[in-house]
């Protein structure tokens, strides 16, 4: 292809980390003169999918068929998780020019061609021999970016396909990952959000050779908390069982680390915990909660959870429910459960049927919109420093306070993309942000 005159546009679904390797892609073909639009026609147009659920499976097909229909002479590219596990289903999709697995992504570029494919070529490895790193920063907007430090997964929880899709823990390093957070940074970037499959196994096993010596996440926040300026930090999912001590002081002492942890829990009972394979007992849960409280009375802590999976009898979900209502968190993110070809979970002999998984994810829905608005009460009147996000609605400008509150205040240009410090009194009309009644 002759890139002066080619054009490149992109969808992404599923994750931050998803969105983060879009635009590291799409970079990619922009220093190779490709000139990115975001209507119109493409020469090439990039599909990152995602494939957590068969619910993901299916709206990647969705967007697939759609982006064939609206883009024709598109040459398309399909790649993500959806296109690691299942690339022969990608492939036979009709319009699919490339389907590209997770180690071939930074490749993109030598696979695309001045014509269409009559089928679908597949450029995939298998899931053990994944191994590469693509670095990634994304502008989610001009307020926040999203920098990928780790990518992989080592857990093998019974639910997930991730490991498979991903391949193991791996991540660059600290040298790497400080320069183009301060790139991002001189970019504009106020907040950063540092984005991963499992961050907290952050130098297990780094892709530069010329790293000597073990690597720590510590050592990570430690390095990007030296780049100078009034920028944000923010750790995306962590955890419970590798949120440590140490970076809980870090995080407390910080100027730039925001009091704001994303903690998968899954379930709060521990047979269901076991049965997931995860690496911790709802007490050591219950622990690290307590622990960041201790020191950051004020942190907003949000929990993963996932609902109707096989094995959880009614008595372990109301367990589990149990032990959600008592532990002191923020909100929680509920997940109903999917069932995924090739995971252990399918030897779990009980079903809950799908009427019961709805009727679990609302009450747990219910109870995740209470703790937010407990959380949110708390903190009325409360001085905070809210970094507003551009963009007028009905009057209305919103940003997020330092411990993750949305603070909603009267529309003004001058706020866009800055730190302000208020106080919010009062909620607003649906009780989804505190306000500030006036400036």
């Amino acid at each position: 292809m002759d890139a002066n005159t080619k054009t490149v546009m992109s969808q992404t679904l599923g994750c931050k980390l998803n969105f983060a390797e879009t635009s590291a892609m799409t970079a990619l073909l922009e220093e190779a003169g490709y000139r990115s639009v975001r209507s119109g026609k493409a020469d090439v147009f990039i599909v990152n999918t995602c494939s957590v659920t068969e619910t993901a499976d299916q709206k990647d097909r969705q967007a697939i068929h759609k982006i064939v229909r609206e883009h024709p002479e598109s040459f398309i590219v399909v790649t993500g998780c959806y296109a690691q596990l299942k690339p022969a289903e990608v492939a036979a999709i009709p319009g699919v020019d490339l389907v590209l697995g997770a180690d071939y992504k930074l490749e993109l570029l030598s696979h695309l061609r001045d014509t269409r494919n009559e089928a679908a070529e597949i450029v995939t490895s298998s899931n053990n021999e994944i191994a590469g790193f693509l670095p990634a920063c994304a502008k989610g907007d001009r307020t926040r970016y999203f920098l990928k430090v780790q990518d992989g997964c080592d857990s093998f929880c019974t639910y997930c396909t991730v490991p498979f899709a991903r391949g193991r823990s791996r991540n660059p390093s600290i040298a790497s990952l400080v320069e183009q957070a301060s790139r991002a940074i001189e970019e504009g970037a106020k907040e950063i959000v540092l984005s991963g499959v499992n961050i907290g196994t952050f130098g297990k096993r780094t892709t530069d050779s010329s790293v000597t010596g073990k690597q720590t996440l510590l050592q990570l926040i430690e390095g990007l908390d030296e780049i100078p300026g009034q920028h944000r930090f923010r750790i995306s999912s962590l955890e419970p069982d590798l949120l440590t001590d140490d970076i809980i002081r870090f995080v407390a002492s910080s100027s730039h680390f925001m009091p704001h942890f994303h903690l998968p829990l899954q379930s709060g009972d521990d047979e269901m915990l076991d049965l997931m394979h995860r690496h911790y007992h709802s007490d050591l849960f219950a622990d690290t909660v307590s622990r960041v409280k201790e020191t950051m009375p004020d942190a907003f802590i949000g929990v993963d959870v996932i609902v109707g999976m096989r094995g959880e009898t009614p008595e372990r979900f109301e367990s589990s429910m149990s032990f959600l209502k008592r532990i002191n968190v923020s909100q929680l993110h509920v997940f109903t459960y999917s069932e995924r070809p090739g995971t252990q979970a399918l030897k779990i002999p009980y079903i809950v049927p799908a009427s019961e998984k709805k009727r679990r994810s609302e009450l747990l829905h219910l109870l995740s919109e209470e703790k937010r608005t407990t959380f949110y009460e708390s903190q009325k009147g409360k001085q905070m420093k809210v970094l507003f996000e551009h963009g007028n609605k009905a009057g209305v400008i919103s940003g997020f306070s330092e411990n993750y509150i949305r603070v909603e205040a009267p529309w003004c240009k001058a706020w866009e993309n800055t730190v302000q410090t208020v106080v919010a009194p009062s909620f607003n009309e649906d009780k989804s942000a505190l306000t500030v009644s006036a400036k």
